[in-house]
């Protein structure tokens, strides 16, 4: 199946510092349907960088169908439909991958290191 990769940015300065109390909800359910994504098999890794600065994102790896279904997936992210992230759509191909990457990250519905609903994915 063909994969895809979607990078999503704050759409607002100083989101990462000081969110709202609806940003942080929104980023609750954003982290849910990633989860209930990985769960289906769509969603391969999702992710996002530690630097707190204007450069910072993050990533999900997924397959979908055809470039159409990608979108629609991507476009119904509730952090990316809400605004609180702009997105941005990629084909990709997975070239290598390490045997440890499934060892690295913490099962699907595992607790988290912020409960608050915050960047933690």
């Amino acid at each position: 199946m063909p994969q895809f990769l979607y990078r999503v940015r704050p759409a607002r300065p100083g989101f990462l510092s000081a969110p709202t109390a609806d940003e942080t909800a929104i980023v609750g359910e954003h982290f849910r349907y990633l989860e209930e994504l990985t769960r289906q098999a769509v969603v391969l890794l999702a992710g996002r960088t530690l630097n707190e600065d204007a450069s910072t994102f993050g990533i999900v790896l997924f397959q979908a169908s055809s470039e159409g279904d990608a979108a629609l997936i991507m476009r119904r992210d509730p952090a990316v439909r809400a605004g609180v992230f702009s997105a941005e759509l990629f084909p990709y191909r997975i070239a290598l991958a390490s045997p440890r990457l499934l060892d690295l990250a913490p099962p699907v519905g595992a607790p988290r290191a912020q409960e608050d609903g915050t960047l933690s994915t």
